[in-house]
């Protein structure tokens, strides 16, 4: 089998380039720039393009499949050429459908905590011994890659984005797996430039619920209105969720089971929120209570979801990929929650072309007035690049209605601000999708500790 990656650098479509290589496919891609650590892990197994940008010569009958990627154009030279010679041509997700169709599915969907249940779930899987395939948005630790396919796993594990599958293909990523097990966690409107009213995004969750196999089982997280909506006509096996029994001591949560306590190393209402779904997907994938209570213990939390950078007896660094107004608020309430003796300073990067949204700001409202401090940053450049109406420091400042907040534009003056404070019995939480245009987190915690 002869597989052609237009795009092969992306986030998504390096792991996918790997995968196949690894299951023995014939694997080339394309690009017209790839960077770390996309270029390192394509180099390290022979994948990387000898040479950047997009050649259509490199598109031939002797190809039996091409992947298109999201960053590649509907007028891609190379995907012209394939069009033209009738070349089977899948966007990511087809792709992925197309290799576990004969597998079991469970494909977990939601606007925030996704990743984390996905991770959660293939965390326990992992150490119970049970061989899944998968695909999951962030590096997890104790796995070589974000995408794994095989021959041999009967079960594969998806994260169900709700973004667009490619150029040429403008469904829901999600509404092309057919889950057998499908998890919702929540729904709080994003990607106003695709779903442009609250009620068109919702529909997408019902559409995915829509596409779950006959016979098949729906967990949703039922202290949310819409979901519970959805979840409750579901026609098959519902199973709705809720934030795991837990307590707090000594900065460290634990599960309650009856009279059983659990340990854990994550924390927050969202995490054992999200933990209570993958406890729920075990389950229905015959793995007992007991076997996921003793594994879960050891599960750090996925990149970027509450992830501990940095800390020292009085200061604990996070950073979290929270950029939607109801993850700042879960966020900075969990950071708080758990360090009840001390401040927390937070800062939020406005990046995604929603946020970015002068239409979409407003939805910010109130969304920082946990943090004992609250800085917003954005680049006019970001938002040039997007093509999207410029927005001023003051219109940030008025939208997120919160009197003290401070706003910048220029990365080096938030860090010269957070160098200037005394950090000591007070934490820092760093919010984005993005990374502040190129803050090195480790380095920048380590600063501020020392």
């Amino acid at each position: 089998m002869r597989i052609h990656l237009i795009a092969i650098g992306g986030s998504a479509m390096h792991n996918m380039a790997i995968a196949l290589h690894k299951k023995g496919y014939h694997v080339t891609g394309s690009d017209d720039e790839v960077f770390e650590p996309s270029k390192s892990r394509l180099q390290k197994h022979n994948l990387l393009p000898s040479q950047m940008g997009w050649d259509a010569s490199r598109i031939t009958k002797e190809i039996d499949v091409v992947i298109l990627g999201m960053h590649a154009r509907k007028n891609n030279p190379e995907l012209l050429k394939a069009q033209d010679l009738g070349v089977k041509i899948y966007s990511y997700p087809e792709y992925i459908y197309e290799q576990t169709k004969n597998k079991k599915r469970i494909v977990i969907g939601g606007s925030h905590g996704k990743t984390t249940i996905t991770a959660m779930t293939l965390h326990v899987l992992q150490n119970a011994g049970v061989d899944v395939d998968y695909m999951v948005g962030a590096q997890l630790e104790g796995f070589d890659t974000m995408v794994k396919l095989t021959h041999e796993a009967e079960i594969v594990v998806l994260e169900g984005d709700e973004y667009l599958s490619s150029p040429i293909d403008l469904r829901p990523k999600f509404h092309l797996y057919h889950p057998h097990i499908a998890v919702i966690s929540g729904i709080a409107w994003d990607h106003i430039n695709v779903f442009p009213t609250f009620e068109n995004y919702v529909e997408q969750f019902q559409i995915f619920t829509n596409k779950i196999e006959k016979e098949g089982t729906l967990i949703y997280f039922d202290g949310d209105e819409h979901v519970a909506k959805i979840g409750q006509s579901f026609p098959f096996n519902q199973i709705p969720y809720a934030v795991h029994e837990n307590k707090c001591k000594d900065g460290v949560s634990y599960l309650i089971d009856g009279e059983n306590e659990y340990p854990l190393a994550v924390f927050g209402d969202h995490n054992l929120q999200n933990l209570n779904a993958s406890l729920h997907i075990c389950n229905a994938l015959s793995i007992s209570k007991g076997v996921f209570y003793k594994h879960i213990q050891t599960f750090k939390g996925a990149q970027k979801r509450l992830e501990l950078v940095h800390k020292n007896e009085s200061t604990s660094v996070f950073k979290d990929f929270a950029h939607s107004p109801s993850k700042l608020k879960a966020t900075s309430s969990a950071v708080k929650k758990q360090f009840k003796n001390r401040s927390l300073v937070a800062c939020m990067e406005l990046h995604t072309f929603s946020s970015l949204n002068e239409d979409f700001l407003k939805e910010y409202a109130n969304t920082m007035d946990l943090p004992d401090e609250a800085y917003v940053y954005f680049n006019p450049e970001t938002i040039a690049q997007k093509q999207l109406k410029p927005i001023t420091k003051d219109k940030v400042y008025n939208c997120f209605k919160r009197s003290d907040l401070s706003v910048f534009t220029r990365t080096e003056d938030l860090i010269s601000e957070l160098k200037l404070k005394n950090w000591e019995n007070t934490n820092l939480l760093l919010m984005s999708s993005g990374n502040f245009d190129g803050i090195d987190f480790n380095k920048l915690a380590k600063e501020l500790l020392e």
